[in-house]
């Protein structure tokens, strides 16, 4: 049987200065923070593959608005083989409504402010910061707005 990249969508919601994180209650990254989100299903969208797992995760409703970046991220057994391949595709989006509540994978869903996950002191996964980064700058220069509501 081949094997192929799975395709994961990961929705990076800002909103009044603070960003969606969910600490994943399975591997890969148990217990560490990250963007909401899940596996790409048959027939879906990324964009819509993006709001669906963050209303599944968080029961926040988001608007998605655009890409941000890919992410692949390998995983190997300790002889080097391959065990899993994704590719995660950053989702911006806008927030619309809901109060954050872990559901599905998460253990935990909250706010934390931009500032913090800028400093690292939060356990988190591997390029959450990058990501970040990008959603402020597309939201900076209006390319992809922050919701302001």
């Amino acid at each position: 049987m081949r094997q192929t990249p799975k395709i994961g969508a990961l929705a990076v919601v800002l909103h009044q200065g603070q960003v969606l994180l969910v600490q994943r209650n399975k591997q890969p990254d148990a217990g560490l923070w990250g963007f909401p989100g899940g596996h790409v299903e048959w027939g879906e969208t990324v964009l819509e593959a993006a709001a669906r797992e963050l209303l599944e995760e968080t029961g926040v409703i988001a608007e998605p608005l655009g890409y941000l970046d890919n992410l692949d991220l390998l995983l190997r057994e300790p002889d080097g083989q391959i065990r899993a391949h994704y590719l995660l595709v950053g989702v911006a989006c806008r927030y619309v409504s809901g109060t954050p509540v872990a559901a599905d994978d998460a253990r935990d869903a909250r706010w934390f402010s931009t500032d913090r996950i800028s400093r690292g002191d939060l356990p988190m996964s591997d390029r959450v910061p990058d990501l970040l980064r990008m959603a402020l700058n597309a939201s900076q220069t209006s390319a992809l707005p922050e919701s302001r509501a």
